[in-house]
């Protein structure tokens, strides 16, 4: 799978979350622009887990700030 398609499919994830209706870029961050709190970063996590089979782990969590930055990790781990 390519980064285009991760990241199209992510974009589509996003929307039911993006309440203040940001335009998602790559260097969208995900506590600053879209003012996701710790619950709303776990119920998107869990659907990213779900719509791609993959795990991520909190020190992964941790370390991802921008929707680029998932787009990349997930592409990885997908790849």
């Amino acid at each position: 799978m390519d980064r285009a398609e991760v990241d199209a499919r992510i974009r589509s994830l996003v929307e039911p979350f993006n309440k203040i209706g940001v335009a998602i870029g790559d260097g969208t961050s995900f506590a600053g622009d879209l003012e996701f709190d710790s619950l709303t970063v776990m119920d998107f996590v869990a659907a990213i887990e779900d719509e791609f089979d993959i795990i991520i782990t909190m020190n992964q969590q941790a370390e991802i700030e921008t929707f680029g930055q998932l787009v990349d990790a997930v592409t990885k781990m997908v790849s």
